[in-house]
């Protein structure tokens, strides 16, 4: 999800954050105490990108009601601290701060996107607290841009590499596609990664990019671009962006009589997507995501069983990050017998295997999850499981 630098905003919390480390470092601290376990959600519950963080959100609390039901963790119950950061890096990283320097939470769960996950790194850092990303799909979550690994920071979500790299083969040996036209939003880290890495891809397949073309996150307008486009003559379209601004490309690609195959990434999985585009628009386009309701897998379906009976609707991928991240914290802090801030980092990094909702979990040596990806076809407004591809 979306990456920005936020070097000057380090700065200017790293003192505070250096402090703070002395009150809330990883030893038994005062939130360690007592009968429960708290956990820190920092996540996008307003703002431009809210739908990905209320998904998460309304998992994440179905996963704690179900383990504090069947008695905790080592027999302490959750206490869940919900901070909003209105989809912002700024109030992503005031939330960390409140979050290990007031509520001392053993582990933080969150952001949804990348750079408001990227804006936590510091803090979680300083202060030992694990912090895992459900969705935070960019490299530098968990990678510095000095190439070196952030120490506390995970993710749920497989890297945008792996999504632009499962997107090229689709294109290429499913949909057996030759010329195509990516179309990213050039102000997004994340757009720009994917487009990168499917055009690297596509191309090694033997593939032809006919047009490459971009936008700004905000935009409304895309007709003259699309124009453009289709000019081209691609057979395929790859979009990797977010819903606000896919759900109007899709729609105004369509209105101009663009009917090929579109694809996207996991910032399309929104059920705004449908609002904006149509659902006659959204047929013949896909999607790579971390998880399909329709998915014939044993534990997926019973989450999505178990999600519907308490909300009503049928979960998204957002929902199956957000859920699995609290049951892959739940096992490493089992396996580590502590809430040692340091015990539960190791206990995450030896991860192997570990059977969640969105498949088997395992981590690699730059805290990138090694797991598979679900590729989804839009069909009359709704999500239709197509494939799922190991890593």
């Amino acid at each position: 999800m979306k990456t920005k630098k936020f070097a000057s905003l380090f700065l200017a919390t790293s003192l505070l954050a250096g402090i703070l480390a002395g009150c809330s470092s990883g030893d038994e601290g005062s939130s360690k105490g007592g009968d429960t376990i708290k956990i820190g959600a920092n996540l996008e519950l307003s703002g431009a990108v809210a739908s990905y963080g209320s998904s998460e959100a309304e998992a994440i609390d179905l996963a704690v009601e179900e383990i504090n039901a069947a008695g905790g963790i080592n027999g302490k119950k959750i206490e869940l601290i919900k901070v909003d950061n209105k989809s912002d890096a700024a109030e992503a990283t005031s939330a960390a701060i409140k979050l290990t320097s007031q509520d001392k939470v053993t582990a933080i769960i969150g952001a949804a996107t990348s750079g408001n996950s990227v804006a936590q790194v510091q803090i979680a850092t300083d202060n030992k607290t694990p912090m895992i990303s459900p969705s935070g799909t960019s490299t530098t979550v968990t990678v510095g841009e000095d190439g070196k690994v952030n120490p506390f920071t995970f993710r749920t979500a497989f890297i945008d590499p792996f999504q632009g790299t499962v997107a090229a083969n689709f294109a290429a040996n499913t949909l057996k596609v030759k010329n195509v036209a990516v179309f990213a939003d050039n102000a997004s880290d994340y757009a720009k990664g994917l487009a990168s890495s499917f055009i690297k891809d596509f191309e090694a397949a033997g593939g032809k990019i006919v047009a490459k073309e971009s936008y700004v996150a905000k935009d409304t307008d895309f007709r003259s671009t699309l124009t453009r486009i289709k000019a081209a003559n691609p057979d395929f379209i790859f979009i990797p962006g977010y819903y606000e601004e896919v759900g109007l490309i899709v729609k105004q690609a369509r209105e101009l009589g663009i009917t090929v195959p579109l694809m996207g990434a996991d910032g399309w999985d929104s059920p705004t997507i449908v609002d904006l585009a149509g659902a006659a628009a959204l047929n013949n386009t896909y999607i790579i995501t971390a998880y399909s309701s329709e998915d014939p897998d044993g534990l997926a379906k019973s989450f999505a069983e178990k999600f519907k009976a308490k909300y009503g609707k049928d979960p998204n991928s957002f929902s199956a990050l957000g859920y699995d991240t609290v049951y892959l914290l739940k096992d490493a802090i089992e396996r580590a017998d502590s809430l040692d801030g340091t015990k539960i980092r190791d206990a995450i990094e030896a991860t192997d295997n570990l059977e969640l909702v969105t498949g088997l979990y395992s981590v690699d040596e730059n805290h990138h999850p090694i797991k598979s990806a679900t590729i989804i076809e839009f069909v009359d407004g709704n999500q239709v499981f197509k494939t799922k591809v190991n890593p």
